[in-house]
């Protein structure tokens, strides 16, 4: 079964997220730490380690800086913030910086079960509450992002391919998509590639972050 290390300095979250595993996932083994150097020194001396759940405050982080030095040291093992923290900004830093998912500690135990599924099925999970959420700036009056997807690129995809790109950026599975739209989870994954390689980019990370601010129903009114 799974090998999780838990790094986090509070014990009580410890507790509640070791809670929430072992309900889950019978048999899994948790390991825990509460500093960034003795999560190191843990991760590299334990063999088949699946995931680090990683507290973004804690000591030794250094903000995003920790999970840098981790994925560095370690970029085998998967590594998941699991933060107070709900800025969208630091939500999608943190996944460009190499974090597999991002779970708010607000988030409800079914929420954070079903995120816990998808990261270990190899799905990147994304609070899609927080991904959804504005910038304070009107939406039709907001500066274009650095990473906005050129309109061109996006009337090159199909209807569907649209519906697919807004439950992607919605932080939704291909497993919940394809049972949102009713489809085969194998045409999920073929309308993903298709997505991928119209907008030109690399992988479904930097879709979703092209896709955050885009207002899908004025393309799907087509």
């Amino acid at each position: 079964m799974y090998k999780i290390l838990i790094a986090d300095d509070h014990p009580l979250f410890r507790e509640a997220i070791i809670n929430v595993i072992q309900n889950s996932f019978a048999g899994c083994e948790t390991l825990e730490t509460e500093d960034l150097d003795s999560a190191l020194e843990i991760a590299q001396n334990e063999e088949e380690l699946d995931l680090i759940l990683l507290d973004l405050n804690m000591p030794g982080m250094n903000g995003l800086n920790g999970l840098i030095t981790l994925r560095n040291d370690l970029p085998t093992v998967p590594v998941v913030i699991v933060s107070a923290e709900e800025d969208k900004q630091i939500v999608l830093q943190a996944i460009t910086y190499g974090a597999v998912g991002f779970i708010t500690k607000s988030s409800p135990r079914d929420q954070m079960t079903d995120a816990l599924q998808q990261i270990l099925a190899g799905n990147v999970y994304l609070p899609s509450d927080i991904i959804r959420a504005s910038q304070p700036d009107n939406r039709r009056t907001q500066r274009k992002d650095e990473n906005q997807i050129p309109p061109e690129l996006l009337s090159s995809l199909t209807r569907r391919q649209l519906l697919v790109l807004e439950r992607m950026s919605k932080g939704e599975s291909n497993k919940q998509i394809a049972y949102n739209l009713n489809i085969a989870e194998t045409t999920v994954k073929a309308h993903v590639s298709a997505i991928l390689r119209k907008l030109g980019v690399h992988n479904r990370i930097q879709a979703v972050l092209s896709a955050g601010n885009i207002d899908f129903n004025e393309y799907l009114k087509r």
